[in-house]
């Protein structure tokens, strides 16, 4: 018997956009200002009630044009349009308007991110996904001997493959991975994610298997998408778990729903934000 999937919280006739969330989107840089678009777009898609981007100031009017619907704040940037440490100052006041923050999309891999990175999980108690350039980071400080100090609040890997092993240090054969992803997830007292077919979730003690999705979703920005959606999950109530367990299958199903309308072939991450609101439909109505 499949598990049932969890479920949102219904939404009251009198509820306003305060109910359902504020995410922090903490992504882009020159060059990648796409993947901050790209997430902040789906975590609005997915539900969150409101969605403020975070990124370096070089790119903050091009993420503001792309998505009018988005706040965005410019925060410090090095000389290479990527976040320097200097943006955990103001980082700090955006946490406290957040309820949630999904960190990584685009953002490069310059030492100030490993500095940001620390801050965020030692100082900011918000639940926060953690993605791509985020997890590059985390991979450094482990090779180079830091723990990933967290404060009580839920933490959320969703590393593909190679960000999978970049972070414990080794490769793992398939039949091999749920237990090392088990173990990651205790040693960090995380949820984690591990993309692609079939993908797979486990907080440690539970471990759940996607179903949904296809070889056609394997295109840039896919990942961004799923950040955003999880987020959006974690901000109208979900806990980490559920909320990666939904955020899986609804993205794999927005997947699906394309691939069944436009075929397997060449569908974009801005195909999967447009049909999260159908997915999201599927499940409520299932």
């Amino acid at each position: 018997m499949t598990p049932e999937l969890p479920r949102l919280p219904p939404r009251p006739a009198e509820s306003h956009k305060g109910d359902f969330g504020r995410v922090l989107v903490v992504a882009g840089s020159v060059g990648m200002s796409g993947a901050a678009v790209l997430c902040g777009h789906a975590a609005l898609r997915a539900g969150a009630g409101l969605v403020k981007v975070a990124c370096p100031a070089p790119v903050q009017p091009l993420v503001a044009q792309a998505q009018p619907c988005l706040m965005t704040t410019p925060l410090p940037a090095d000389e290479h349009g990527q976040l320097s440490e200097k943006a955990l100052t103001p980082l700090r006041d955006l946490a406290a308007w957040s309820s949630v923050i999904a960190c990584g999309p685009g953002l490069g891999l310059n030492r100030g991110i490993e500095t940001i990175l620390l801050g965020i999980l030692t100082d900011l108690s918000r639940p926060l996904v953690l993605d791509a350039d985020g997890l590059n980071a985390a991979a450094r400080l482990l090779q180079n001997g830091h723990s990933l100090p967290r404060t009580a609040a839920p933490l959320i890997l969703t590393p593909h493959p190679g960000e999978f092993t970049r972070l414990v240090g080794r490769t793992y054969p398939p039949e091999e991975m749920p237990e090392a992803a088990r173990q990651l997830a205790v040693s960090l007292k995380a949820v984690v994610l591990v993309k692609g077919h079939r993908t797979l979730i486990t907080d440690g003690v539970h471990q759940r298997r996607n179903t949904t999705g296809n070889p056609g979703m394997a295109s840039g920005g896919s990942g961004d998408v799923l950040t955003g959606v999880i987020g959006a999950f974690l901000s109208q109530g979900l806990s980490a778990f559920d909320a990666a367990v939904l955020g899986a299958h609804v993205h794999g199903l927005a997947g699906d729903l394309a691939a069944a309308e436009r075929g397997p072939v060449g569908i974009l991450a801005t195909d999967l934000i447009e049909l999260l609101p159908a997915a999201i439909k599927t499940v409520i109505l299932s």
